[in-house]
């Protein structure tokens, strides 16, 4: 089993540094996302971006382009083959490629933790315990919505890809700065939500007074 230990990240103290790291699921998926795993998360953003480079910008589609290059790959390792063997030199150094018990027993782990807590997020929804997941389950269905209808799957996928990839790591990096500026900014909507309120309230002071005013001066008549 790959054992995944949490790394402490400059300017972020080690408690919310976890906290993070186990709100993104806290193993290796959340490793990729933090770029813990540089390798991997650079390899995926930049296939995800020659992914789309060569769909949408040179419009090939997906059967022909890995036609092409499965055709190419074993032309040129069967040729390397042959002409080893005409020349009495070693074959191509293919490794020996199989799926281990470990890694399909994580990846269904990590596949099972996730589609369990998507299930009981969905029970929760139709069931109507939960109305605050469902407005904002529904916010994002609607904006998923109106940002796939001005953009194609390919482009937003990899739009999606490139942000859940940049903003926790971040997040994860600035966090102590960021959460001071939402806290100034939470308080000063607070100020302003106060005195807001406050001016309604005077208004609607003023204004009951001027009805009973013109009540009273209608009664009065």
């Amino acid at each position: 089993m790959i054992s995944v230990q949490d790394q402490p990240v400059a300017g972020s103290s080690p408690e919310r540094q976890r906290s993070l790291h186990k709100i993104l699921g806290g193993g290796i998926l959340a490793d990729v996302i933090l770029w813990r795993r540089k390798n991997v998360t650079i390899g995926i953003l930049l296939g995800a971006l020659a992914s789309w480079l060569v769909f949408v910008v040179v419009g090939y589609t997906l059967l022909s382009l890995v036609s092409n290059v499965l055709l190419l790959l074993i032309s040129i390792l069967f040729l390397w083959a042959k002409a080893a063997e005409i020349l009495n030199r070693p074959p191509p150094p293919m490794p020996e490629m199989h799926l281990s018990e470990e890694m399909i027993y994580e990846a269904a782990v990590l596949f099972r933790f996730h589609v369990n807590k998507v299930l009981s997020a969905f029970n929760d929804i139709v069931q109507g315990k939960d109305p605050k997941l469902f407005y904002t389950v529904a916010l994002c269905l609607w904006l998923i919505s109106m940002v796939g209808g001005s953009t194609d799957m390919l482009t937003l996928g990899y739009t999606s890809i490139a942000i859940i990839l940049t903003v926790p790591a971040l997040y994860e990096k600035y966090e102590d700065g960021l959460d001071r500026c939402v806290k100034l900014a939470h308080m000063e909507m607070k100020m302003y939500e106060a005195g807001y309120t406050e001016c309604l309230s005077k208004c609607l002071i003023k204004a009951k007074k001027w009805v009973l005013e013109k009540i009273k001066l209608l009664t009065d008549v």
